[in-house]
């Protein structure tokens, strides 16, 4: 099984469903300049069989943006945390300096599990006080450890699977985001 992005208003019905039969989503917590990195990852989860909430393809989101109606993207960011189990936040030099990013992560605190997900370059030294007391991902090998937590299936079924590829892999599809062996 395939996850999907919750964010969709055409996976409404299916987020609803999923959301009901406890269905483990994940909430990607992003700075707007990492949205190239943060899709690949949504992908590389949902592909693995677990459903997203990246609001790139939040049409409310985007609506209550570009009308500069903060009441509405919180309301939409909210919404999306209600949706998911677990919440990883993009670590990159951009987010460092993020406003809505560590408002996402205060909200989601005790509704979802975090952790965070650092790209290429970022120190555990440049980590923000707030992100050193979760799960910290620093390269693909930790991250396909974590979709293993909560999938609850092995490495090995997943790779069989072609839901994830080995750290090891050369064509691995987060191979320019992630350190690689980490």
């Amino acid at each position: 099984m395939i996850g999907i992005n919750r964010a969709l208003t055409l996976n409404e019905f299916k987020a609803n469903l999923n959301l009901n039969l406890n269905v483990k989503c994940v909430f990607i917590s992003h700075q707007k300049a990492d949205t190239e990195y943060c899709k690949k990852i949504a992908d590389y989860l949902i592909n693995a069989g677990i459903d997203v909430y990246f609001d790139e393809y939040d049409k409310d989101l985007k609506f209550y943006r570009q009308t500069n109606n903060p009441t509405g993207v919180v309301d939409s960011i909210k919404k999306g945390i209600k949706m998911s189990s677990h919440m990883l936040c993009v670590i990159s030099k951009d987010t460092l300096y993020s406003k809505w990013v560590p408002w996402e992560i205060g909200y989601g605190n005790d509704k979802t599990i975090q952790g965070a997900i650092t790209i290429q370059g970022i120190t555990s030294s440049e980590l923000p006080d707030y992100l050193k007391t979760v799960q910290v991902v620093r390269g693909i090998k930790s991250f396909n450890s974590l979709i293993t937590q909560i999938t609850g299936q092995s490495e090995y079924i997943l790779e069989n699977q072609r839901k994830i590829k080995t750290y090891s892999s050369f064509y691995h599809p987060l191979a320019t985001i992630l350190e690689n062996n980490l």
